[in-house]
Formats: structure tokens, sequence, C-alpha cells
């Protein structure tokens, strides 16, 4: 059971919340407008909330090419709102059931790419990378991605526990937005396909960033909602099943959550601990898991070792990569915390100690 560590006062709260309709116009206008700057008609689709957001407004304009992904082996939750919001929206829709084969095949080029083996990271842009790809073979040059609304609006669920917390949300989200970043740019940029992220638009930055952050995440049904404004601002025109649809990373609503163990069973005990052994013996690396040293092997193949590029710099015990100081995870192989005894960075635990 979450406890929650509320601090605004019921009185408090309606007069935040009688402002809604005012904040979520505001919200809406930005949105539009940073979609028109960035209008293509091509779309990663995942019939999350924020790209549903997004295609509802696309759709104005130009009919969508929506490009949805999920690995075959497990039951990716984006299939069915992906189909849901396409029939909707009379959205083109191609879908994509990839295997074992395209994750191997999509391996090398994300953590050369990324410059990572960080095992989340790689997790999550291997569905990514090969949305990309997929995208590519329909002659796409540019697309739309969803980046940006989880870390703007607080979508994750270590935010929920401190509804109505105001001194708590703004600090956990300035933290946030300090060091968040997204591979979809940077792996597009490798395949030739530009990537539009609305949500990153500097106007619909700013209005989340001096936003009281008390608008992201409330009660509501029963229940703790993040990106609660901008479900408000849309609740017109998005199905409840979308609307109210919880919190899915990327790796959870593509299905590629289940490769560590699903890895796992490629390599055996006595193989992983040898190689283990070996790699810090010969790189002075710490390899974590099997899913970690598959990712790691393919690095060490197209990027090298990794080293400290700056020596007099702060340098991660677990991969000698430097790192920000800053930093809380090591965005070359995923540790956190940037320690010796550092586990690999989870959607679980990712910040819940709010360092």
């Amino acid at each position: 059971m979450m406890v929650y560590d509320m601090v605004t006062s019921a009185a408090e709260n309606q007069e935040l919340l009688s402002k809604v309709d005012d904040v979520a116009a505001e919200l809406r206008d930005l949105l539009e407008k940073s979609v028109k700057k960035n209008l293509t008609k091509d779309m990663l689709f995942s019939g999350g909330i924020d790209t549903s957001i997004l295609a509802t407004i696309v759709t104005k304009d130009v009919r969508i090419r929506g490009f949805t992904c999920a690995f075959k082996e497990a039951n990716a939750l984006d299939i069915k709102y992906a189909k849901l919001m396409a029939k909707r929206l009379n959205i083109e829709h191609y879908m994509n059931p990839f295997g074992e084969k395209e994750v191997y095949e999509a391996i090398p080029d994300v953590v050369k790419v990324l410059d990572s083996f960080d095992p989340m990271e790689v997790r999550n842009s291997i569905t990514i990378n090969i949305g990309l790809r997929f995208a590519k073979t329909y002659g796409s040059t540019k697309l739309i991605t969803g980046d940006g609304a989880d870390e703007l609006f607080a979508g994750y669920h270590m935010y929920y526990k401190h509804v109505g917390n105001k001194e708590k949300l703004t600090a956990m989200l300035k933290k946030m937005w300090s060091i968040m970043a997204f591979s979809a740019g940077t792996l597009g940029k490798n395949l030739g396909i530009e990537v539009k992220q609305p949500f990153l638009d500097p106007e619909v930055q700013k209005f989340a960033m001096t936003m009281d952050p008390r608008y992201n995440v409330q009660e509501e049904r029963g229940e703790v909602w993040g990106k609660w404004i901008l479900r408000k601002a849309y609740e017109d025109v998005l199905p409840p099943e979308v609307r109210w649809r919880d919190k899915n990373p990327i790796e959870v609503g593509s299905g590629t959550t289940i490769l560590p163990r699903y890895l796992a069973k490629k390599i055996s005990d006595s193989d992983f601990a040898a190689k283990k052994k070996k790699i810090l013996e010969t790189d002075n690396v710490t390899i974590r898991d099997k899913e970690q040293l598959i990712y790691y092997e393919a690095y060490r193949e197209a990027v090298g070792v990794p080293h400290a590029k700056d020596p007099d710099a702060r340098t991660c015990p677990q991969c000698n990569s430097n790192v920000a100081d800053n930093a809380v995870v090591c965005r070359t192989c995923g540790a956190y915390p940037i320690a010796a005894g550092g586990r690999s960075i989870t959607n679980e635990n990712a910040y819940a100690d709010d360092k």
C-alpha cells in the first residue's frame, strides 16, 4: 500500500481545482501550436495518453500513419490501445510484431549509437530502434513521438506518493528536468529520420516548468494519477480506457520488459560466471546480470572497452566512464546509485529514494 504525504489542505486543493479549466485550456493551446510547428503524418504510436493526444491534434490536418511495435513473445499492452485509437482516429495503422531475431539485430545499433549498455536504456530503445526502422521501410523521413510528457508532467509512479506536496514535487521534477534525455532523436538521426517531439517545444516546457506541480498529480476515481492535467485537458476527446490508462514505460507497453528473463535463458550460469570474471579482470567492468552481459559484449565489439575520457573528472566505479557531477545513474552501464555496489536502474527502483 502506498503512503501519501499530502500537505495541501482541502480548501487549498479546492482553490487549485477551481482554476483547472483555465490551466487545461492554456495547455491545449500550447500543444496545438507545437504540433502545428512539428506537423508530419508519421508517428511512433503506442496508443498511450501521450501519443493519443498528439494523434488527436494531428488528425485535424492530416491522416496519420501510425507505427506500433511489440515483442511477440510477450503480452504487449500497447497493441490493444493502439488498435482502439487507430480505429477511433482513422489512423493508417501498421503493426510490427517483432521477434528474437529483430532484438538481436537491434542491439549492436542501439549500444553503439547511444554509447550505452545500460539494460533499461537498451531495453526501451530496442523498441524505438525497431519502430524507426519499420517506419523507414514505408518511406518515413520524419515522424512524431510522445517524448517528454512523462518527464514534464510527472507521469512516473515515483511522484504519486507526494500528491499535494508542492515542495517535494517541485524538487523531484526539477531534478528530472536537469537530467532527462531521449534516445529517439539520436537513433532517428542515425537512420536518416527526423524525430519531432511536440512535448519538448520550448513553450510547452516553459509552461510545464512554471505550472503548479500539484496539477500533475491528483486523486480522482479513488486513485492517484500522474499527468493529471493532460488527462483533464483532453477528457472530452479521449475514451476513458485511454484517458485513465496507467503509465506504462516503453518496455512494458511493447513487451521488452521480459527481456531480462528471456535473454537470461540463453546463457548458462557457468558461462555467465566465467565471462563476468574475465570481463572484470581484463576490462575492469562489473557485469551485474546476463542481460547486461549480452549488451556489453555488443558494446565492446562496437565501441570498445569503456574508459574515462577525463580521468580527473567523476567516474563510475563499475564501468570507468565519466559521469556528470549531478548524476545519480551512470548513462553508460546503468549503475544506480553510482557506486561499486550499485544495482541496475529499473522502472521499479528509479529514484525511489528521491536523492
